[in-house]
C-alpha cells in the first residue's frame, strides 16, 4: 500500500517588522541608525525611510547590515528652499527651517503607499519609530492602527524642562491672552525638582513670542506628540530615572523607554574601522600621552562668524594645549602665522569627521562642544569631560545638566557680548585640561561612562528596556490580531 509524503511544514512566520523614520538632520538621524541596527542584531526586520539625498549616508552607515532596509520617498521641492536642499545641514540659515519642516509633510502620501504596501505584503510593522518633528506621521499610524514611537533626539530632563515650560506659557497666554509674556516675572516651572537653576536664558528664544513662525511649528508637533504610543530616548536609567515618570505624565498614555547610549550597542562590531586610516586619527595616534589634546566641534548646524572663528582660534592658541578642531565654516580661513604657530600640536579638519573615533581615542581628554544630546552622550560614553558651549535649542539645558547636574564638565563663562573672547576661551580650555575642576569633571565623566556602558550590556538597565519595548510592541500587535 503506498505511503503518503508528509505535508510540507508551514513557512515560519516573518520577523517582527518595525519601521523608521528620521527627522533629515544627522543629529536626528545616527541615534536611530544606531536603534536601527540594534533592533536588527535582535532578530527583528527594519526598513529606515528617507529621501534620495539622505540615503547614501545612510547606507554608508549600515555596510555591516544587509538586512537593514532603506525606502526611499521624495522629498518635495518648496520655492523657499534651494534645489537639492534634503537636510538641515543643507540649509542656507535657520530662517528656511520652518519652510523644511513644513515641506516634510507632503511627505504623506507617499509613506501611507508605503505603509499601504508593507500591510498588504504581509509585512505589517509593529510600529513607526518617527522623529517629532514628522508629527504628522502620528495620523498616518492612527489610519492603519499602527502604534507611532516618537524620538525627540533630548535626553529625559531636557525634555522634560522643555515640555513643561511649553505647557506653563501656554497656560500664561490663555489667561492674559497676549503675544508676548514677561516669562520674568513667572515662577518658572515651580514643581519640577532640577540639579540646576532654571534661567528664563536657559529656554529657547520662542518661549518669549508666542506669534513666532517657529513657536506655531513646535506647538502644532508638541500637540501630536502628546498622543504618540511611546517615547524612545538615548538615554539610560542611573543616568535620568528620576525624571522618567514626569515625562510620561506629560503624555496621555505613553511609556518612555530609556535605551542608550544607543552607540555603545555597535562599538564593537567594526563599522567605524574605515576611520583609523583617516588623517586626523593618525595624527592623534602620534600625540604621546593620554588625555593631552582637546577635541573642539560646534554641530552641522551652527554658523559662527569669522571674527568668533579667529577668536576660536587665538583662544586654542594661547591655551597650550594640543587640539584637533573639526571646523565647519565655508568663509573662515586662519592666517597663516596663525597656522605657523599651532603647526605640530594642532590638527585642524573641514571634512565630515567621525566624533566618535575621535572621542574614544585615548589622545583626547576633552571637548568643547555646543551640548547637543548626541554630542553629550557619546563624549560621556567615552569618559571624556565636556566644556560647555550652548548655541541653541536645549543645548543650555543640556550644558548646566552636564556642568551643574552630572559635574561631568565646566560651562564657557557666559558672555553678554555677541562674540566670546580668545581669554575666556583659554581660561575655559586651560581649566578643563590642567585644573583642578577639569580633573574632578574627568573623574565623574570616567564614572559615568563605566555606568553607560553597563547599561547596554547583557542584562543592563538599557538592554532590558529594549527588550520591554520589543516584548510590548509584539504583544499589542498580538492583541489587535485576536481582535480581528
Amino acid at each position: 500500500m503506498a505511503t503518503s509524503s508528509p505535508s510540507p511544514s508551514p513557512p515560519p512566520p516573518p520577523p517582527p517588522h518595525v519601521v523608521i523614520f528620521p527627522f533629515m538632520a544627522q543629529g536626528h538621524t545616527i541615534p536611530l541608525l544606531d536603534i536601527s541596527k540594534e533592533l536588527s542584531n535582535r532578530g527583528l526586520k527594519v526598513t529606515i525611510v528617507t529621501t534620495p539625498l539622505n540615503a547614501p549616508f545612510i547606507h554608508s552607515k549600515l555596510s555591516n547590515h544587509t538586512s537593514i532596509t532603506v525606502s526611499v520617498v521624495p522629498f518635495p521641492y518648496v520655492p523657499d528652499l534651494p534645489e537639492g536642499c534634503e537636510n538641515t545641514a543643507d540649509l542656507p540659515s535657520m530662517d528656511s527651517w520652518v519652510p523644511f519642516v513644513t515641506a516634510t509633510k507632503q511627505m504623506k502620501p507617499q509613506f501611507e503607499t508605503l505603509l499601504h504596501d508593507m500591510v498588504d505584503g504581509g509585512s505589517r510593522p509593529l510600529c513607526v519609530i518617527s522623529d517629532f518633528f514628522l508629527g504628522w506621521t502620528l495620523d498616518t499610524c492612527r489610519s492603519f492602527d499602527i502604534p507611532r514611537v516618537v524620538s525627540h533626539g533630548m535626553g529625559v530632563l531636557p525634555m522634560l524642562v522643555l515640555k513643561t515650560a511649553s505647557v506653563h506659557v501656554q497656560c500664561q497666554y490663555q489667561r492674559q491672552r497676549q503675544k508676548t509674556l514677561d516669562l520674568e516675572s513667572t515662577d518658572l516651572l515651580p514643581n519640577l525638582a532640577l540639579p540646576f537653576t532654571l534661567d528664563i536664558s536657559d529656554l529657547p528664544p520662542r518661549f518669549s513670542d508666542l506669534n513666532d513662525a517657529f513657536e506655531r511649528v513646535i506647538s502644532e508637533v508638541e500637540e501630536v506628540d502628546k498622543n504618540s504610543w511611546g517615547v524612545i530616548v538615548n538615554s539610560f536609567q542611573e543616568l535620568e530615572c528620576e525624571y522618567v515618570a514626569a515625562l510620561e505624565g506629560l503624555y496621555k498614555h505613553a511609556k518612555a523607554w530609556c535605551v542608550g547610549p544607543v552607540l555603545l550597542y555597535e562599538e564593537d562590531d567594526g563599522s567605524r574601522n574605515e576611520s583609523v586610516s583617516c588623517p586626523y586619527i593618525k595624527w592623534l595616534d602620534e600625540q604621546d600621552g593620554s588625555g593631552v589634546a582637546i577635541y573642539v566641534l560646534f554641530g552641522t548646524q551652527v554658523r559662527l562668524s569669522d571674527d568668533q572663528m579667529d577668536e576660536i582660534a587665538y583662544g586654542l592658541e594661547m591655551a597650550g594645549y594640543r587640539f584637533i578642531w573639526a571646523v565647519r565654516s565655508k568663509t573662515w580661513r586662519a592666517d597663516e602665522g596663525w597656522e605657523t604657530r599651532v603647526e605640530g600640536r594642532g590638527f585642524v579638519v573641514r571634512d565630515w569627521v567621525d566624533q566618535r573615533s575621535i572621542l574614544a581615542h585615548p589622545t583626547v581628554g576633552g571637548f568643547l562642544s555646543h551640548c547637543g544630546w548626541n554630542s553629550v552622550m557619546e563624549s560621556l560614553s567615552m569618559g571624556v569631560p565636556l566644556l560647555a558651549w550652548p548655541m541653541g535649542a536645549e543645548q543650555p539645558l543640556n550644558a548646566k545638566y552636564v556642568a551643574v547636574g552630572l559635574k561631568a564638565g565646566l560651562m564657557v563663562k557666559p558672555e553678554k557680548i555677541k562674540t566670546v573672547d580668545r581669554h575666556v576661551i583659554c581660561e575655559g580650555v586651560r581649566e578643563l585640561m590642567g585644573g583642578e575642576k577639569g580633573r574632578r569633571a574627568r573623574e565623574r565623566a570616567r564614572v559615568l561612562g563605566s555606568t553607560a556602558r553597563c547599561a547596554v550590556e547583557k542584562g543592563g538597565s538599557s538592554d532590558k528596556k529594549l527588550d520591554e519595548l520589543i516584548k510590548s510592541l509584539i504583544a499589542n500587535a498580538n492583541q489587535k490580531e485576536i481582535k480581528f
